[in-house]
């Protein structure tokens, strides 16, 4: 079992900046990928960025060049960073562990993985 526990989140204009983290506990060991996802009401949750223990990472098309991660792997951390926000950036945002039967983001490629371990979630609202 993996628990999430995300922090950061809140409200900010278009153009502006927030800071995520993602704190990870348990077992933890065999997890080679966390990830983050977002989902508005009505719609389904997406992926958006995902760290891989390669020290690669993966981003969406939407985010690219705008959100870059950091992780912080003796914390159990890592951070998502997202700058120049959008209004279409706004829903809940949760980190998410690697765990087999979940969710698979990308959704094909080398790079996807699959996720089934999920925090609680962090609210982003973005304002025109």
């Amino acid at each position: 079992q993996i628990q999430l526990v995300e922090y950061g989140g809140g409200s900010v204009q278009a153009g502006g900046s927030l800071r995520l983290s993602c704190v990870a506990s348990g077992n933890t060991a065999n997890s080679a990928c966390m990830a983050w996802f977002r989902q508005v009401p009505g719609k389904e949750r997406e992926g958006v960025a995902a760290f891989y223990t390669d020290g690669t990472t993966y981003f969406a098309d939407s985010v690219k060049g705008r959100f870059t991660l950091s992780p912080d792997l003796a914390k159990n951390t890592v951070h998502l960073h997202m700058n120049n926000l959008k209004p279409d950036d706004t829903g809940m945002y949760y980190c998410a562990a690697e765990g087999y039967g979940g969710t698979w983001f990308p959704p094909r490629g080398p790079q996807r993985c699959q996720y089934n371990y999920w925090g609680q979630g962090t609210q982003v609202a973005v304002s025109s």
